[in-house]
């Protein structure tokens, strides 16, 4: 199934999280209904939570966590000139940051993403093309100017853990828009297809693929779209 992009705004909203830190399940709930709305609505609001690895040895082991988002949320530090890293951090089409419970900046972010352009409209076509291991996505970017990547997320819905050890123990946490696999490619050519791991436990019916355009140098998001993996 192919699905373009829009041609008004978007607004990409990627909050660093972990299982580990007890400020985080305030914020991964804004994050679900910042989703939730935008389904209700029929926005081009795209929600991620990247699971960070950093808590891990803090009591609890987060099983959705990556070095490699740890990595992505480090690049981001570096781009706002802080060099710290933080969690929940809430980050709206790559150039504003925020602690990830506050609602109001979050609407108000979203709110003038949304009034902005996309200037690059993105069209993905996916499908699952190995019996659930992997999914295949065909990309095609209008005209991106140099130094911009593709990001491409697959994440899931209605996720459930019990919490044994750590800040958040005894706690049953069910989070959304969990990050479960994530690749980036160079937009040079404006065409191709890439390829997503798919981790074995993940249930189809709750994911769907995310991809977005982002600027290499101030980060910047200029085009993005998304599709459920169930209807792929």
């Amino acid at each position: 199934m192919t699905n373009p992009s829009t041609d008004g705004g978007v607004a990409v909203v990627e909050m660093f999280t972990s299982q580990g830190c007890s400020s985080c399940p305030p914020a991964e709930e804004v994050l679900t209904d910042i989703e939730r709305d935008a389904r209700e609505r029929g926005q081009p609001v795209f929600a991620l939570g990247f699971h960070v690895d950093y808590w891990d040895d803090l009591g609890w082991p987060d099983r959705f966590a990556d070095a490699s988002y740890t990595a992505r949320q480090e690049t981001y530090a570096r781009a706002f000139g802080t060099g710290r890293l933080y969690t929940p951090q809430m980050v709206v089409n790559g150039t504003v940051e925020f602690v990830g419970s506050d609602h109001r900046r979050a609407a108000g972010a979203i709110a003038s993403a949304l009034t902005s352009t996309a200037t690059t409209p993105l069209t993905l076509s996916v499908q699952d093309a190995d019996g659930g291991h992997r999914v295949v996505v065909d990309y095609q970017a209008e005209q991106p100017p140099q130094r911009t990547v593709l990001n491409v997320a697959l994440v899931e819905r209605d996720l459930v853990s019990e919490v044994a050890r750590g800040e958040n123990a005894g706690r049953t946490l069910r989070q959304d828009n969990v990050v479960r696999a994530f690749v980036s490619v160079s937009l040079s050519p404006e065409r191709g297809r890439m390829e997503l791991s798919v981790p074995p436990d993940l249930d189809p019916r709750n994911a769907t693929v995310v991809g977005y355009v982002q600027e290499g140098g101030n980060r910047t998001i200029l085009g993005a779209t998304a599709i459920d993996l169930s209807t792929a």
